[in-house]
């Protein structure tokens, strides 16, 4: 907020739409079984969740509703809701059948920044990240960039920050490379500023996603994600 973004929300059970193909998942793309996404029997919902939020109404099939896999959707419901300037980031609980280990869980926190505006480029995005992560955990913690792939940014880097439990000699937590991934970030795809209307050559932006259980476990040094999770009080009573 001291940024200057605003903080949204939006609903965990989302469109089929939103979740993949808004955002470049078309059916059939790779990404998509990649997150083995639970899907919900679309007849158990309100009429209303079934809208988007362009009043063109999505019949849901068998394989149209999910239990949202990242916060992404709310990139493109923001998009269509205004015109930029925008600059929000989303917070939210999230599903994905991930195995239940050191850094990941099958349900999990994310918070999801997106900016849209003239003239944005690679460079505030890697700002934004470097200003973001040594806020959180401090000058002195290591960071780097990796280009990765996502759907909806081109180019994609994934930012890694050195892992606090082993001091970056390596361990199990960071898989013994010295290094944890904290999220996804990248310049949004003009396929996706197509989808909502927006003109790609005006209009320019960038997105990050990073996990909140991940973040806490690296500033607190908290060796697996479990924790979180058992509501043991012995490790509540320690923050």
């Amino acid at each position: 907020m001291g940024l200057g973004y605003r903080v949204m929300e939006g609903p965990e059970v989302e469109l089929d739409y939103y979740n993949f193909t808004a955002l470049n998942h078309p059916p059939g793309h790779p990404a998509r079984m990649a997150q083995d996404t639970f899907y919900v029997d679309p007849s158990t919902l309100r009429a209303d969740l079934r809208i988007p939020s362009n009043g063109e109404e999505l019949p849901p099939g068998p394989e149209d509703v999910v239990l949202r896999t990242h916060t992404s959707p709310m990139q493109v419901r923001s998009m269509e809701a205004q015109p930029p300037p925008i600059f929000i980031v989303v917070p939210g609980r999230c599903y994905r059948s991930d195995p239940f280990d050191a850094t990941h869980s099958p349900i999990f926190h994310q918070v999801e920044g997106l900016v849209v505006d003239r003239g944005i480029t690679l460079a505030d995005l890697k700002g934004t990240l470097l200003h973001l992560m040594r806020a959180l955990f401090g000058e002195e913690r290591g960071m780097r960039f990796r280009t990765h792939y996502f759907p909806f940014t081109e180019p994609s880097m994934e930012p890694d920050v050195s892992c606090p439990i082993c001091g970056g000699e390596g361990c199990r937590v960071c898989k013994h490379s010295g290094w944890i991934e904290m999220g996804g970030s990248g310049m949004v795809d003009p396929a996706v500023f197509e989808n909502v209307g927006y003109d790609p050559e005006e209009w320019s932006g960038f997105a990050f996603g990073m996990g909140l259980e991940r973040t806490a476990q690296l500033r607190h040094a908290v060796p697996g994600l479990r924790p979180f999770w058992e509501n043991d009080l012995r490790v509540l009573r320690q923050f």
